[in-house]
């Protein structure tokens, strides 16, 4: 038998155990914990002004192989996270078919005991949120290159108070998934140690915080007008 065979059967073997899918929950949700990041940080050139922002988003299509490829990356992330995470969900289920009859919140936090329902929520967030700013009808493009306009497309979809008031919620999920993934991950797959775990925790809420604070201040900026205020606006 040749080697890829080998490896192959290995690999759905490993899967197959609960060990394999935490770990490829591990591995996905720190590649989505990455993009949100560093989508946040490159969100952050709104308040450098308009030629800036529409800068970095022309420089974006300018690399149709990478931006094709990052999204390959990130939608491979998305559907192994689900699928690891409904398969791991199934499981427990089958081991304890008949539900605790008494609920004890204060061995668990809030951010574990919504994780059942903010993922479904971040989910379809995420194709609202592609569809809001690749296909909306608000959309503009510049009348030259025909390239959308990144800075007048954030102003004109959050200048909407329903698409903010979505947009703050889905931000409100998106944290208490965030907070509660990012320091279990390593303890999902037997990383743990009572010397590390509060540095992680501590690194998850800062990390969950600023990712939250900076995603949210765009649309806040825009439905309160406080952006036509800042230099370069």
């Amino acid at each position: 038998m040749s080697a890829a065979p080998v490896a192959l059967e290995r690999a759905a073997r490993f899967y197959g155990s609960t060990l394999g899918k935490k770990t490829v929950m591990a591995i996905t949700g720190a590649i989505l914990f990455g993009f949100t990041f560093v989508h946040m940080a490159g969100n952050m050139q709104f308040y450098l002004g308009p030629d800036v922002l529409n800068a970095y988003g022309a420089q974006l299509r300018e690399m149709p192989a990478v931006l094709w490829g990052m999204r390959a990356v990130l939608l491979i992330a998305v559907v192994a996270h689900i699928v690891a995470a409904v398969q791991l969900w199934s499981t427990n289920r089958e081991a304890r078919p008949v539900g605790y009859q008494k609920l004890t919140p204060a061995s668990s936090s809030l951010a574990s005991r919504t994780m059942l329902y903010s993922g479904p929520m971040l989910a379809a967030f995420i194709a609202y949120h592609l569809y809001h700013f690749t296909l909306g009808p608000h959309l503009m493009h510049d009348p030259v290159t025909g390239v959308p306009m990144a800075y007048e497309n954030v102003v004109a979809g959050f200048e909407d108070p329903l698409a903010v008031i979505l947009y703050l919620t889905a931000m409100a999920f998106l944290g208490l998934h965030l907070y509660h993934g990012v320091w279990s991950m390593f303890q999902s797959v037997g990383w743990s140690h009572p010397k590390y775990t509060p540095r992680l925790r501590l690194f998850a809420l800062v990390s969950t915080i600023l990712i939250v604070l900076g995603n949210i201040s765009i649309p806040l900026a825009v439905i309160t007008g406080i952006y036509r205020n800042l230099p370069g606006h």
